[in-house]
């Protein structure tokens, strides 16, 4: 008899089906695990054993072989222990062949029997859903699998004898419950708390309000960290699919708390020793990295210019097409990365060029040779490029702005509403997606503007890119005054924020 028992392995986040085959012949006592395991997937044969035997129950001294099926796809963790160990008490007559058939089983044993927290469990409960099948994961997990729905069966054991009991009828499992708790409200740093900085601010509201990439350049000590900081709280929540979207990356990373859904955008600021690997994904195992864990939220450069030039360049592609293709001679995965890049750098590499009350020294060689480090390529996919100057005592002593971040995320929310409306036929969410057809329909101009805007693709030596993405911004900047044309001002601001603001 050959049991035959559902599982799954991840390929990026997408799950696979997997069979684990357990067949018990007779021969010399043997324990083999075949079907391109790797060490983690090797060791359940100890694990396993061990399960068994702390509950009273011993192997067969038999060849017992577990096939993972198909046999040529490389099998990666430690959660296919439950499903042999489950494939082996079919096997040995414990379980019904036809009830274990039902699911879907996840799950690492630990040697008392015991079932540990693992990853990936919420894309598998969704892919359960797809094939209408149900799903057994430990009991730490059970909360995560219920926000696949209700259309799901979920079997989450504390350990494996109480699976087994549950198969049998001597025990019931009570099924998972989402907690009713409301998530925690995450406060923001208060956008009150900058002082002066007005024009860097209004570029902040436009950039979260159409989700544009943005650039800061100034001196240290002027406020582009707290700017970007204060990013998130202006910032709209995700909805329902970005949501679930975000969750299931955290799911595969075993980044989500108690099993809650993730509510707020992701915003990481990795530093600027990041590798390749660590920023686009990638090691032996393909793992995501910063631009996917970033997915529907915000990716931080700070001191752009330190970062490896290489790392940078990296990001270019996923920029336009929202997603990266992890190549490895193992693998090929592709993630998805639809982030919105803001960085911050300084204009050289002492901080200080062009600031009148402290010279930079060797200039301006020291400017060209740090802004060099930052391709043409990769400026022409930022959408505003921002001067913050330093803060002088005048805005220390003036009084908080009236506006904080309550004002300005009520403002934000309406315009991208107007942009929801607006693109709820083209799958697009802001304008910074808008694209081809989509963004000439959306971005017809009157006259004066369409001749500022030729005069300006001349004189600012705009590409192609470059002249896109001024209509995006001024789209936004149109849709912050409820305007439904784009109007010669919005032009001239958006054209404002294109050019880039090195001192040469």
């Amino acid at each position: 008899m050959v049991a035959h028992i559902n599982t799954i392995a991840f390929h990026g986040i997408n799950p696979i089906d997997v069979d684990v085959q357990v067949h018990i012949t007779s021969g010399l006592p043997a324990f083999n695990v075949v079907g391109l395991p790797d060490k983690a997937v090797g060791e359940s044969r100890d694990r396993v054993r061990s399960a068994l035997s702390s509950m009273g129950l011993a192997l067969p001294p038999s060849r017992i072989t577990v096939n993972l099926a198909p046999a040529d796809l490389a099998k990666e963790g430690s959660h296919y222990d439950l499903a042999i160990a489950l494939g082996i008490l079919v096997t040995m007559n414990v379980i019904d062949p036809d009830v274990a058939s039902r699911y879907i089983a996840l799950g690492e044993l630990s040697l008392d029997g015991g079932l540990s927290k693992i990853a990936g469990v919420l894309p598998t409960a969704i892919h359960a859903v797809a094939t209408g099948k149900g799903i057994i994961c430990p009991q730490e997990n059970g909360v995560e699998a219920c926000w696949a729905g209700d259309n799901v069966e979920i079997l989450a054991p504390k350990n494996l004898l109480s699976l087994i009991n549950h198969f049998k009828g001597t025990q019931i499992l009570t099924p998972p419950k989402l907690c009713d708790a409301p998530a925690d409200e995450i406060k923001y740093p208060d956008l009150r708390d900058i002082r002066g900085q007005e024009t860097a601010k209004r570029a902040l509201e436009i950039a979260a309000s159409g989700g544009h990439n943005m650039l800061m350049i100034g001196p240290p000590g002027s406020g582009k960290s707290m700017l970007a900081s204060r990013l998130a709280g202006i910032t709209p929540g995700l909805d329902g699919k970005e949501m679930l979207d975000v969750s299931m990356i955290a799911s595969i990373t075993g980044d989500l708390d108690n099993g809650m859904i993730k509510r707020n955008r992701p915003f990481r600021d990795p530093h600027h020793n990041c590798s390749m690997a660590a920023m686009i994904g990638g090691g032996r195992k393909a793992k995501p990295g910063e631009i996917t864990l970033a997915h529907n939220g915000v990716l931080f450069l700070d001191e752009l210019p330190e970062f490896p030039r290489n790392v940078l360049d990296s990001l270019r592609q996923p920029l336009e097409t929202g997603r990266v293709t992890v190549s490895r001679a193992e693998a090929h995965v592709t993630y998805p990365a639809h982030f919105q890049l803001v960085a911050a750098m300084n204009p050289c590499k002492c901080g200080y060029l062009g600031d009148q009350a402290r010279s930079c020294n060797k200039a301006p060689r020291c400017g060209k040779d740090y802004q060099s480090k930052i391709s043409g390529p990769l400026f022409d996919r930022i959408d505003i490029h921002i001067e913050v100057p330093p803060v002088t005592p005048a805005d220390i002593n003036k009084e908080p702005s009236k506006e904080g971040t309550k004002e300005v995320a009520a403002r934000v929310i309406r315009t991208r509403n107007i942009q929801s409306k607006r693109y709820e036929n083209d799958n697009i969410r802001t304008n910074s997606e808008a694209d081809g057809e989509v963004l000439l329909g959306v971005t017809k101009l009157d006259n004066d503007g369409r001749k500022l805007l030729d005069q300006a693709f001349e004189r600012m030596g705009l590409s192609m890119r470059g002249y896109n993405r001024v209509l995006r911004v001024a789209r936004t900047i149109a849709d912050m005054e409820e305007s439904q044309n784009i109007l010669k001002n919005h032009i001239a601001e958006s054209l404002s924020y294109r050019q880039i603001l090195l001192q040469n």
